[in-house]
């Protein structure tokens, strides 16, 4: 089961001239479409003298979010660019935006897609990309007199709980790399009067 994505793991910056155009690059990781849009705000006004604020993104270890914007380029020259960078790169949960700033000359289409382009790809050589695991969360629920051998096998697997709570009934929650649950499962499954219960996939 594949459960790992490539994100970056922290801001990065890029920048590429062309004819007196500069186009700089700020990569950011994001989990939602609120940074997003927090993000671009702080930029123009960071920016507000730049001719345009071009961006893409891809939010979700699934890719189930993404959009890209021209931001007044002509159509498909800067936002697709910028996000066939994150494609071929294998990026998720990142944010590139390309800031220009124009020097006079125009550069066509072709100039443009391979300026918006390069500025994207010049950012990501220079960020920390790193791989990321996906992750179920769940809520375990056992009786007290259960606790060592749960936690023998927590152990076992290099299983950390967090938000313990030990009374007569004991619960807790547990994040395990996806490709392992089921592993996880069958252990826990065989101490008996345990609940497992999905609470989050990340």
């Amino acid at each position: 089961m594949e459960d790992t994505y490539r994100t970056i793991e922290k801001p990065a910056e890029g920048i590429y001239r062309d004819r007196n155009s500069r186009f700089l690059a700020f990569g950011y990781p994001v989990e939602t479409t609120d940074q997003v849009h927090e993000i671009l705000g702080t930029l123009k006004k960071k920016y507000h003298d730049a001719r345009h604020h071009c961006y893409a993104y891809r939010i979700g270890p699934e890719k189930e979010a993404f959009r890209m914007h021209d931001d007044g380029e002509p159509s498909g020259t800067a936002g697709k660019p910028i996000y066939s960078q994150l494609v071929s790169h294998r990026l998720v949960n990142v944010l590139i935006v390309v800031v220009r700033y124009f020097g006079g000359t125009l550069l066509g289409a072709g100039g443009l897609i391979n300026a918006y382009k390069s500025a994207a790809g010049d950012m990501i050589s220079k960020a920390s990309v790193v791989d990321r695991y996906l992750v179920n969360r769940y809520q375990l629920s056992f009786p007290y007199e259960k606790l060592s051998l749960v936690m023998k096998v927590l152990k076992d697997e290099n299983v950390v709980p967090s938000t313990p709570e030990y009374d007569v009934s004991c619960t807790m929650i547990v994040g395990v790399r996806r490709s392992l649950s089921d592993h996880l499962l069958g252990r826990l499954s065989s101490i008996g009067n345990l609940t497992a219960e999905l609470i989050q996939k990340d």
